[in-house]
């Protein structure tokens, strides 16, 4: 790990961004920088919790270990703090976090971020903002994998990954055809299945991960009827 010079950083969170020169010599002092390729482990379920995450640049996807089998929570594109909820409420990680592509992590002492939510207002207002942002998509994830079909979760996928992380409708899927499936609760079977459906009636082009949406409007009323 590298020490980071907090100071200069470019990548610093909206929150990180609130602290005095004073909190950002303490920040320096409690933070260092790994850098990880895609398949990396950042964090590992049930070990020890002592950090708190914080994903400069890169993709990282957030995996649990249920009582059957893995499931993908969702998937975190930087700039971003990793599950902050888990972090504060237990001692022990209750997820697993795996770099996609080449990632850019800092790990920053709990006990020097908690400080500067007790003493910095706008520190601490803009990590609820976060924490409710991400409150807001748990809430929308869950009503849709209850309420929509195979068809439309996996057209959900799609546009979540050309909307909101490549910005693009011609992308390379960071996922893998069973990790597509986990991160929509469906098997991978009807997820190779559906993908296929979509290439032959020409609503993608699929050139093994490579993915180019040809149909968006189709696409967008495969989502949001479900």
């Amino acid at each position: 790990m590298e020490r980071t010079i907090c100071k200069f950083c470019n990548l610093k969170s909206a929150a990180a961004q609130k602290l005095n020169e004073e909190e950002i010599c303490v920040l320096e002092n409690n933070c260092a920088e790994a850098r990880f390729n895609a398949g990396g482990n950042i964090i590992k379920q049930d070990a020890l919790s002592t950090n708190i995450i914080y994903v400069k640049s890169g993709l990282v996807k957030i995996h649990i270990k249920g009582p059957i089998k893995e499931r993908i929570i969702k998937i975190v594109k930087a700039p971003a703090y990793l599950c902050l909820p888990s972090t504060f409420g237990d001692k022990i990680n209750h997820f697993s976090a795996t770099a996609l592509e080449e990632t850019i992590v800092c790990f920053i002492d709990v006990t020097v971020f908690k400080k500067f939510i007790y003493d910095n207002g706008d520190f601490a207002f803009q990590i609820i903002l976060d924490l409710s942002k991400g409150e807001l998509q748990n809430f929308h994830n869950c009503l849709n994998n209850a309420q929509k079909q195979n068809i439309g979760r996996i057209a959900d996928a799609i546009l979540f990954f050309a909307n909101e992380i490549y910005s693009s409708n011609t992308f390379i899927l960071p996922v893998s055809r069973q990790d597509l499936a986990d991160l929509t609760g469906i098997t991978r079977e009807s997820a190779s299945r559906i993908l296929t459906d979509f290439h032959n009636e020409k609503i993608l082009e699929i050139n093994s991960r490579k993915i180019t949406i040809l149909n968006d409007k189709l696409l967008l009323q495969i989502s949001e009827k479900g």
